[in-house]
Formats: structure tokens, C-alpha cells, sequence
């Protein structure tokens, strides 16, 4: 076996140093939430246990998590439904070339050259006009909108420029009209990507801050209810819903990931 260049120690070393930068602030979340009751929110660690774990799902000194965890997920969830069926119909529109194709798909992904602050009171502005009630269903619905929809456009196009038409046509062929050879042929070929669309697409709307800042009204949605904590003394229950909320997020990604290995195993047979 030969031996290692010096380029190769130096590339993993670095290596190791990036992963240590992405995963280093999480790790420190994870310590620091597995304490006892004299817990506090920096190091040295005093004692070790679950204490605030369960006290996540207490009402805390300021504010509380369970409510805004639920809007956040019901939110994420609508948003996920209407997205990865918006952008699957607008990238298969896309799959043909007509009048005004152009301008339409770049304002479509303008969105996201918008600084979102600037989306967000906008949206405000916009529902203030109309005499209508901002609050973190509706007005949030739209402001995550404008964030996830042209990524999730965007990933769609790309799937369906991969995509072998002749499997439509064949199905046509054979006398399926076009509804029926999009649910029999084209969903069951797309739906492994569908699914990490949706996948990418709940984790944008359940992590989303900034536009959600001014128009979510009354009720707070997850990530503002943190940010508001964090501006007023708080306790390690912080830390613990920051290491229940990224189990949370790997039970999703393991949930799709199995997911789209059967479905892809089913394809494959």
C-alpha cells in the first residue's frame, strides 16, 4: 500500500476542522441540555441529567414551547401540502415552451433575491391595505410561501429535465388520457424527489424567522417564541428543546429516507 501523501493529512485535517464547525455548536446544545435542576446556560456543567428535557413541556419563566412547536408543524405542514403541489404542476407547465415563459419563471424566483425583511413588511403592508388580520395562519402562510415555493420550483424543473418523456407517451399509446397517465406513470416516478422536496420544503417553513417576524400577530410561531426568550433571561430548557427539536428533524429525514428506499426498491422490481 502506498504511502499517504502530505496533501492528504492536511485536506482531512481541515476536513475534520469544517465538520467540527458545523456540528460544534449543536454538540455544545446537546451538553449543555443534559443537566439537572442547577443547570445553568454555560459551562462548567454542575450536574448530569434529564431534568430540563421535561421541562420543555412546562410553561417556562417567559413563554412557553408546546403551543408555538404546534403551530410551527401545522404551519409547515399546509405549506408543504401546497407547495409540492404548486410546484409540481408549474415545473410540469414549464416542460413545454410558451408566450411569456421567460419573464413568468424569473418572477417567480425573484422572491428570493428579496431581502425577506422587505418581504415580510411588504406582506404586512399588503394585509393592513385590505383590512385584513395578520396572524401566523394566514399572513404566515403567505410570507413562508415566498420563500419555499421557488426553491421547491426550482428543484422541480430539475427533476422533470431528467424526466423520459417516452414513458408518457407510451402510456398515451396505450389510450391513458392525461390524468390518468400522470397519477399511474409520472407521480410514481417522481415521488422519491417529491418526497425530499416536501422534506426540504417543511424544514424551510418550520425553521423560517425573519418573514414570519411582522406579520405573524398575536401568537408566535417556534422560531420567534426562541428568539423571544432569548432576549430575556431563560434557563437550559432552551438547549433541551434545541436537542429535542433536531431529534425531531432526524426522525423526519429518517422517516423519508426509508421512504424513498422503498419506493425506489419498488421501481427497481
Amino acid at each position: 500500500m502506498k504511502p499517504r501523501s502530505l496533501s492528504f493529512y492536511l485536506l482531512a485535517a481541515f476536513f475534520g476542522l469544517f465538520v467540527l464547525f458545523l456540528y460544534g455548536p449543536m454538540i455544545t446544545i446537546f451538553i449543555l441540555s443534559l443537566q439537572g435542576p442547577d443547570g445553568t446556560l454555560t459551562f462548567p456543567i454542575r450536574s448530569f441529567g434529564f431534568y430540563w428535557l421535561g421541562q420543555v413541556f412546562q410553561e417556562q419563566r417567559v413563554g412557553n414551547f408546546v403551543e408555538p412547536f404546534q403551530r410551527s408543524v401545522v404551519l409547515g405542514a399546509i405549506v408543504t401540502l401546497l407547495v409540492a403541489s404548486m410546484a409540481t404542476m408549474s415545473a410540469m407547465a414549464f416542460r413545454q415552451k410558451f408566450r411569456g415563459s421567460t419573464v413568468l419563471f424569473y418572477l417567480t424566483i425573484s422572491a428570493l433575491i428579496v431581502p425577506s425583511i422587505l418581504i415580510s413588511l411588504g406582506l404586512g403592508v399588503m394585509f393592513q391595505i385590505m383590512g385584513w388580520s395578520t396572524n401566523w395562519m394566514t399572513s404566515g402562510l403567505g410570507a413562508h410561501l415566498t420563500w419555499t415555493l421557488p426553491i421547491a420550483f426550482l428543484i422541480m424543473l430539475g427533476i422533470f429535465n431528467r424526466f423520459n418523456p417516452s414513458y408518457e407517451e407510451a402510456a398515451k399509446d396505450l389510450g391513458a388520457n392525461d390524468p390518468k397517465t400522470f397519477w399511474e406513470i409520472v407521480l410514481p416516478l417522481i415521488l422519491p424527489s417529491l418526497i425530499g422536496v416536501s422534506l426540504l420544503t417543511f424544514t424551510l417553513s418550520y425553521d423560517e424567522f425573519t418573514r414570519t417576524s411582522l406579520v405573524s400577530g398575536q401568537y408566535n410561531t417556534l422560531p420567534l417564541e426562541i428568539f423571544g426568550m432569548t432576549t430575556n433571561v431563560t434557563s437550559p430548557a432552551l438547549y433541551a428543546l434545541g436537542t429535542l427539536t433536531t431529534l425531531f428533524s432526524f426522525t423526519m429525514i429518517i422517516i423519508a429516507y426509508v421512504a424513498v428506499s422503498r419506493l425506489s426498491r419498488r421501481q427497481q422490481g
